[in-house]
């Protein structure tokens, strides 16, 4: 299978670890995502996020730092047992964050529509609740 490699750059009106917490906390992420979420702060901890849409389980947490993750869709055309690395780094920049965000191993013809399902459904969904 070909893949390919995502690679965004998000600012956000709020410190590292308040973004950080907007991932890694269960009732934030969920606040955001409107849905229910399982979220572990544990190495090798699974989350859920949109009824088992994303699943998956954390490979590295640096608190407000960095989030290593391995995350599995469960759609058509998203092979079953394969999981793509997504790394969230975040940057204090004045008084807000630059949060960089890597995918990797994601079968390329998926790219395009996940592309756009971060900005979508993640990022802005984000920014609009860090302003309220």
């Amino acid at each position: 299978m070909e893949t390919s490699t995502i690679h965004q750059v998000v600012h956000f009106k709020a410190k590292p670890l308040a973004v950080y917490e907007l991932i890694m906390d269960a009732e934030k992420h969920s606040a955001f995502t409107s849905g229910p979420v399982i979220m572990s702060k544990e190495i090798n901890g699974i989350f859920e996020v949109f009824e088992g849409y994303c699943t998956g389980y954390n490979i590295e947490l640096e608190k407000g730092q960095k989030i290593v993750q391995a995350w599995h869709f469960r759609e058509d055309g998203w092979p079953d047992f394969h999981n793509s690395i997504c790394t969230f780094v975040f940057e204090e920049v004045g008084d807000g964050t630059k949060m960089t965000f890597t995918q990797t191993d994601v079968p390329a013809h998926k790219q395009k529509s996940l592309e756009n399902g971060w900005k979508e459904y993640y990022w802005e969904p984000m920014q609009e609740f860090l302003n309220s």
